[in-house]
């Protein structure tokens, strides 16, 4: 406590010769005690150890930061190792049970990429959702695929991470200032919940300084959204703000509004000197108050504005929805991949028991292009026709009720439209809102259409509205599932996908890679992302092969069988798994798939796969046609083969009579690569030639049903169904 004022009084005087010996002493002090555990640094957090390099040179140190997140500090790895993660785990020693630690954080794909080469990086670390330091024993850097340690630092029991502090609130003198108590996040972030000032002083600032009271001696802090302007009124928001990274907490007395023209404190709160508090290493995000739109509703990038740690995919490739509970009020984020005349809408579910469209509490979001503007409009569902002033699909505020969608801002680039909105928790409204659930899960519907008339919602395919249950935790924190951000997809909307391709009558298969077809291939036939490759069943597309129980079939594969490159290796499986990947899962994500062919154990009880065979690889012979493309056979003409040397390998499949009747070919090392197997009894009748499908019963008594289905949705495209 005395080093810390001595460190206060040396920045505010700088004259005391005594004061700069022992600041000395301090930084000394710090350095000497830097490696043993559990010395707290101020700039780095909770010293835990250093890694014990294996393989690859591993190394640097670690710190803890908070409960649930670490620093690794001078990071060195050559990044050559080919699925090497940062892992964490609580048994004794490092093993297979533990889990991945993603790096970087922020990741497009369903799974975290591999480490790649550090040299002398300085990493933070989020342990996943649930996790905490104090539930782990160790950090290792960790192969998955060969489950190979390749560095380890083992994390004391002892080990008390930083914490943020609590504070008072603010004291009252002037302008109806108060808050909640007020919490020390990091060494640079305050935390102010309940915020209310009438804004009516006329040069006040969040202003900081030395000494028991505050004084005209101090800095200006910027507000919530980084702006040194004076400040706005405020009426009980929950608002972040940070020091100027000239200052930590460790170096002032207290934080105020402050008028500087007057100088007059409108009220402080004190900070003690024995904080023990996380580092300022950047982990902690400043999230702007509902208000903020530093332009216009037409502000660029809401993305970059807008960090909602929850997100789901609604429809996929298609829409998906942000959301967090901010006090008083839920924000959400629709971010749709859909033309200028089309509308998003997202709300609750008329049943909770079921996916309900009567009754449903929605808000409608859309882009004006005339008007340069967009809006967002609370909605209630009593029919599933047109609004006629008393039931429909209409505004609330056309029945006599209010719009309780605030619009926030938006934005319309790539081919996406994003709207950000708010509506409050609770409702004055009982027959059309309803109040939202927030600390239980509520059943969402969602659906996009065409603006007909006046801005009116009209009616949607049937294909764009939410038809599977999709429940959310409103109050959630990082339930982010969405597998990327619609802004990175390509503009490809409107192509038309190929037919889905099927193998009936065969026992030979050649399995290769080649590219996915974008949204006209892999993902359309799928609903699922993928990587750059998937598999080629007999040169088709990710085929849906028809195969019998009690039968034997034989797979020539040609998936790579170099672990050193991960964009080579492919060993192909049979697995009950949509998903597949395998390899990338931990043994208890592994013990949910059943595997029917290809990956047999060790005596030690750890699995590898036995069939991958050479490298060979559909290729563009000039660039991706596949938007150009009809048909998938016309893109295949525009691919060549490119196969390394070797052979390939065999794996012969007796189809057992417990198979079940769907199964899936797929991808040891990566996921979403295969597509579906159907298993039929033995005696089934198929011709052999190519046609079958269509000549046999079964597939003729489909294809009339399929029909049959085809007209009841052209007729009810036409017709109100949600919205």
């Amino acid at each position: 406590m005395a080093v810390r004022m001595a460190t206060k009084q040396y920045f505010t005087t700088n004259s005391n010769s005594n004061n700069i010996i022992v600041v000395v002493l301090y930084f000394t002090i710090l350095v000497l005690n830097s490696g043993d555990a559990g010395t707290l640094n101020e700039n780095y957090g909770r010293y835990i150890g250093s890694f014990k390099g294996l393989a690859h040179g591993v190394r640097g140190t670690v710190y803890a930061v908070d409960e649930n997140t670490l620093y690794v500090r001078g990071f060195f790895y050559d990044g050559i190792g080919p699925t090497a993660y940062f892992w964490a785990g609580k048994s004794s020693r490092i093993s297979p049970d533990g889990f991945t630690i993603p790096y970087p954080e922020d990741y497009p794909a369903m799974e975290p990429p591999p480490l790649q080469t550090h040299n002398n990086s300085n990493i933070i670390l989020r342990l996943p959702a649930g996790k905490r330091i104090k539930d782990i024993k160790w950090l290792s850097v960790w192969c998955r695929r060969f489950t190979v340690n390749f560095g380890e630092v083992f994390i004391p029991s002892t080990l008390d991470p930083p914490k943020p502090r609590i504070l008072p609130e603010f004291k009252r003198f002037a302008h109806g200032l108060r808050s909640g108590n007020i919490s020390i996040l990091d060494a640079r972030t305050f935390y102010i919940p309940n915020l209310h000032y009438d804004g009516l002083g006329p040069d006040a600032y969040f202003f900081v300084g030395n000494g028991s009271e505050p004084s005209p001696y101090g800095v200006k802090v910027p507000n919530e959204v980084g702006s040194l302007e004076p400040l706005k009124g405020y009426q009980g928001e929950d608002i972040e703000i940070q020091l100027p990274r000239s200052l930590t907490m460790h170096s002032i007395d207290w934080l105020a509004v402050w008028c500087v023209q007057y100088t007059h404190n409108f009220g402080h709160v004190n900070i003690p000197d024995d904080l023990d508090v996380p580092p300022a290493l950047g982990q902690t995000k400043l999230t702007p108050s509902w208000w903020y739109n530093p332009t216009s509703s037409t502000t660029s990038d809401p993305e970059g504005h807008w960090e909602m740690s929850n997100c789901r995919d609604l429809l996929p490739g298609k829409l998906q929805v942000h959301w967090e509970v901010q006090g008083d009020w839920v924000q959400v984020q629709l971010t749709g991949k859909i033309r200028e005349d089309q509308y998003m809408a997202f709300g609750l579910s008329g049943n909770q028991k079921s996916v309900t469209m009567l009754g449903g509490d929605v808000a409608v979001t859309f882009y004006d292009r005339a008007r340069n503007s967009f809006h967002a409009e609370d909605y209630y569902m009593s029919a599933t026709t047109g609004c006629d002033g008393k039931n429909g699909v209409c505004p609330d505020e056309r029945l006599g009720g209010r719009n309780d969608a605030v619009l926030v801002t938006g934005t319309r680039r790539n081919g996406v439209t994003c709207v950000v909105y708010r509506r409050p928790v609770q409702t004055n409204e009982a027959v059309n809102d309803q109040p939202v659930p927030v600390d239980v899960d509520a059943l969402v519907i969602a659906a996009v259409g065409p603006l007909a008339g006046s801005d009116q919602p009209g009616a949607h395919a049937v294909q764009d509205m939410t038809t599977d249950e999709i429940r959310i935790t409103f109050s959630s924190r990082d339930d982010h599932t969405c597998s990327t951000s619609l802004f990175n997809l390509d503009d490809d909307m409107e192509l038309s996908a190929w037919p889905p391709n099927i193998i009936i009558g065969e026992n030979k298969f050649t399995a290769r890679l080649g590219p996915s077809g974008g949204v006209r291939g892999y993902m359309s036939i799928t609903g699922y992302p993928t990587g750059d490759v998937v598999w080629y069943i007999n040169d088709k597309l990710i085929p849906e092969i028809y195969v019998e129980r009690k039968q034997t079939y034989t797979f020539y594969v040609e998936g790579g069988n170099e672990p050193s490159k991960a964009e080579h290796y492919h060993p192909f499986y049979i697995t009950d798994s949509a998903e597949g990947g395998f390899g990338q899962k931990d043994d208890a994500e592994q013990r949910k798939q059943r595997v029917f062919a290809g990956i047999v154990y060790d005596s030690d009880g750890y699995p590898f796969p036995t069939t991958a065979g050479r490298f060979c690889e559909w290729k563009f012979k000039s660039y991706d046609r596949s938007a150009e493309m009809e048909t998938f056979q016309a893109f295949f003409d525009s691919l060549k083969l490119s196969c390394e040397e070797g052979n390939p390998d065999i794996l012969n499949w007796t189809v057992a009579e417990e198979t079940p009747d769907l199964v899936y070919y797929q991808s040891y090392s990566q996921t979403n690569v295969g597509w579906k197997i159907h298993v039929v009894d033995p005696g089934y009748k198929w011709n052999d030639d190519k046609n079958a499908a269509t000549r046999n019963p079964r597939f003729v008594d489909l294809l009339l049903l399929t029909c049959a289905v085809s007209i009841i949705v052209v007729e009810r495209f036409f017709t109100i169904s949600l919205l």
